[in-house]
């Protein structure tokens, strides 16, 4: 799916989403993979996700790692600017970015650090 490949893109090479970065394991071969299926089937499309690695449980499956407020907001930009480079109309691509924006606020369980 070329928004999940454009997704992870934009994180190997753009600087705002560095921290992000550095949170994935490398290569990022597999999680393209896995995003790839779970966003198909997240859109409707054919539900290998779930026959491959189970319920997706996201929070659970995220809370392993720190996701703060910082790190949803790098997210959030990398799946932006691929949604808007990916999907030709606006209305469907602000649609599905404020329902992601939703489910991306939902794994956040730190709060950012103080400076």
């Amino acid at each position: 799916m070329q928004l999940a490949n454009r997704f992870y893109d934009i994180m190997e090479t753009d600087p705002m989403a560095a921290e992000l970065l550095a949170i994935h394991p490398q290569p990022l071969d597999r999680i393209r993979h896995v995003f790839f299926l779970y966003l198909t089937m997240w859109l409707g499309g054919p539900n290998q996700y779930e026959q491959e690695r189970g319920h997706p449980r996201l929070r659970a499956r995220h809370l392993p790692f720190t996701v703060t407020p910082k790190l949803k907001a790098q997210w959030m930009y990398c799946m932006r600017k691929a949604m808007y480079e990916c999907v030709n109309d606006m209305n469907i691509a602000d649609q599905l970015l404020k329902a992601l924006d939703q489910l991306a606020d939902h794994m956040v369980n730190r709060e950012d650090e103080a400076v």
